[in-house]
């Protein structure tokens, strides 16, 4: 496990050179040696490590494991700072995808009581409006007789998608990995893809971000800095799955909603538990939502039957029926 730490630590130092050719050797060996050891593993981080904190980062430090084995806490506003040092892959290395992997999503909708920590996560780091979520949590019924339940619905990565057969430029693309993403640099603001999209996933760039323009070099795999007449969409965070850590959709949900993970390998978690995705699916009888149209959605839901919590409906702010 350490050798990976030190991969990447040594792969987020190249990033950090190629990016500021211009400084000189010597500056660039003064910076490097203001990244404290807290900073750099942060910033690297661990795959599903239990040692850090999966959920939000509201206590005041987060216990981390060093390259020689030691125990330190790092305060997390240091966390936070490090966070965006990755900024993700540049567009053509972005269309590529993660080897080896098939990511998969399964929203257990028997767990969701509308807390919106998901939806709170997801446009903290992606910086965006209250009026353009990536994640909706919808109030639906299956019919007058049943009861109501919570659907969060983002984007559902279909291996099939609409989306990127009606782009004239190229600009939204499929990867090997299974995730569907948007490359602003391309975008021309046609929304055509939005009218393909029978999930209604995808949102437009109207105006301008709440903390302006960010000073980040821009990836598709973060969509910072956004661009003002462009399209957006949940992308699934695969600059946090380069680092080997979850979405931030996944760790902020306090009640384990969601489970993510590698198809491939047959196993999701939800950062407190690893199951087999078939197995889990099998049991709980999960399903993709309309799944008839043929898209063949990578996000799979499992029945809101023998819910943890009540329906209670005067926290929503996105509903339908």
């Amino acid at each position: 496990m350490l050798h990976l730490v030190f991969n990447k630590i040594i792969g987020l130092i190249q990033i950090l050179i190629m990016e500021d050719n211009k400084l000189s050797m010597d500056s660039r060996r003064g910076f490097l040696k203001k990244l404290s050891t807290g900073s750099v593993l942060a910033a690297t981080g661990l795959a599903f490590n239990p040692l850090s904190s999966c959920k939000d980062k509201s206590t005041e430090k987060t216990t981390l494991l060093t390259p020689d084995g030691k125990l330190v806490q790092v305060p997390n506003s240091e966390i936070e700072s490090m966070e965006h040092l990755y900024h993700g892959a540049p567009p053509e290395e972005a269309r590529k995808g993660i080897p080896g992997k098939k990511f998969v999503m399964v929203v257990d909708l028997s767990k969701c009581k509308n807390a919106r920590k998901c939806v709170q996560a997801c446009d903290k780091h992606h910086n965006l409006t209250p009026d353009r979520p990536y994640i909706k949590v919808l109030e639906m019924k299956d019919n007058e007789e049943s009861s109501p339940y919570w659907l969060p619905k983002k984007c559902f990565q279909c291996d099939n998608p609409p989306c990127v057969k009606v782009c004239p430029v190229g600009a939204t693309f499929k990867r090997s990995d299974g995730i569907v993403l948007i490359d602003n640099e391309r975008c021309i603001g046609c929304r055509f893809c939005m009218a393909a999209c029978p999930y209604s996933a995808r949102v437009f760039n109207w105006g301008n971000p709440p903390e302006g323009k960010l000073n980040l070099p821009y990836s598709p795999e973060t969509s910072l800095p956004s661009k003002q007449g462009t399209v957006a969409k949940c992308d699934f965070c695969p600059d946090m799955l380069r680092q080997d850590k979850l979405p931030h959709c996944v760790t902020s949900c306090p009640n384990g909603v969601i489970y993510f993970g590698n198809e491939l390998e047959d196993s999701v978690t939800n950062g407190e538990e690893t199951v087999r995705l078939s197995t889990l699916l099998r049991d709980k009888a999960g399903y993709r939502y309309m799944e008839e149209l043929g898209t063949k959605p990578r996000v799979y839901y499992l029945p809101p039957v023998d819910r943890l919590f009540p329906f209670e409906k005067e926290n929503s702010e996105n509903s339908a029926s």
